[in-house]
């Protein structure tokens, strides 16, 4: 297997990454409850018995809770750090109904420095492995966030940065104000989500007007050794047991494809969606966000499936619904 772009960068990951967003209870104001830990021991478990070592977060997952019921794991389990990495991401600030202000995006360098401090109190850790940007703000000040890292870096608070839904020419006005690598750009990217190829297929061709994946970013990430990160990579469930009832043919005509693959290779319909993934020669790491223990023991089999270049191009081709040009 390929070495990960992040592991030429000095972090030892596994191929897959648990997404923690599931975790916490859910997306109320409703307090941490016993199960909710409970269920985060057993999540945690399960992922790391299954080789998976590298976990991420963000501060507004479930309101901050999927955050504070990892770090009551932490607590619990404190030599559990140095065996793992630990990523998580900042930036996306909730609305303030009563003075009418919307949801929006923060990069300043108070924001960042306040919201890191938030993330470790949380997480009941000294440190990230990796923090990330979540979205881009608009308002960025790209010298102000080159500053904040190199605080963090000194502090001993951020090993290593990256960021997240970034353009290649975004993380390229970004690097050039900071000291430290971008080791990380996470993007939506699935046998649903495919605007990342259809980028490169569409070249010089009407059709690359309804793509929105950024053209070129694939390309410079893989040049200069930033770790693809895909969300969503599992598509929602939408080709491994989703109900597809209101769904168009394309879609139930993949997911037959990708049962039909997965009684071949007597795996599960989870582990060749991620396959497909991970085949790309970019190394994409796909991050996996069910709480399902069940799904997540069928996710994992990812690692040991192969797909050949025929089985890539037929589910490709099928998630498109038209034939290549």
């Amino acid at each position: 297997m390929k070495t990960l772009p992040i592991n030429k960068n000095g972090l030892q990951t596994s191929r897959l990454i648990y997404g923690c967003m599931g975790l916490g209870g859910g997306w109320t104001k409703d307090p941490v409850q016993p199960e909710h830990i409970k269920q985060a021991h057993e999540v945690v478990e399960l992922v790391l018995e299954n080789g998976i070592n590298m976990f991420d977060h963000a501060d507004i997952y479930a309101f901050g809770k999927a955050e504070t019921v990892f770090g009551q794991v932490m607590k619990e389990k404190p030599k559990l750090r140095e065996k793992i990495i630990i990523q998580s991401k900042l930036g996306i600030r909730f609305p303030v109904e009563k003075k009418g202000i919307p949801a929006r995006y923060d990069f300043s360098k108070s924001y960042i420095l306040e919201s890191v401090d938030g993330i470790l109190s949380r997480l009941n850790i000294d440190y990230l492995d990796i923090l990330l940007l979540h979205r881009p703000d608009s308002l960025m000040d790209a010298q102000e966030v080159g500053e904040a890292f190199h605080k963090l870096k000194a502090s001993g608070k951020v090993r290593y940065f990256g960021v997240s839904n970034m353009s290649a020419g975004q993380i390229r006005l970004l690097q050039n104000f900071c000291n430290e690598k971008l080791v990380v750009n996470q993007l939506e990217m699935s046998l649903d989500k495919i605007g990342f190829l259809e980028t490169g297929v569409h070249v010089n061709q009407i059709a690359a007007r309804n793509n929105v994946f950024p053209e070129g970013t694939l390309e410079y990430c893989q040049l200069e050794n930033i770790q693809l990160q895909a969300w969503g990579s599992l598509a929602k469930g939408l080709y491994s047991g989703r109900n597809l009832e209101n769904e168009s043919e394309k879609v139930k005509n993949t997911a037959s494809l990708v049962r039909k693959l997965a009684e071949e290779k007597q795996t599960s319909t989870e582990a060749i969606v991620l396959a497909w993934l991970m085949k790309h020669p970019a190394n994409i790491q796909p991050i996996i966000g069910t709480t399902n223990l069940d799904r997540i023991q069928a996710c994992t089999d990812a690692v040991n499936v192969t797909l050949s270049r025929d089985e890539w191009y037929t589910l490709y081709v099928s998630s498109r619904g038209v034939s290549l040009p």
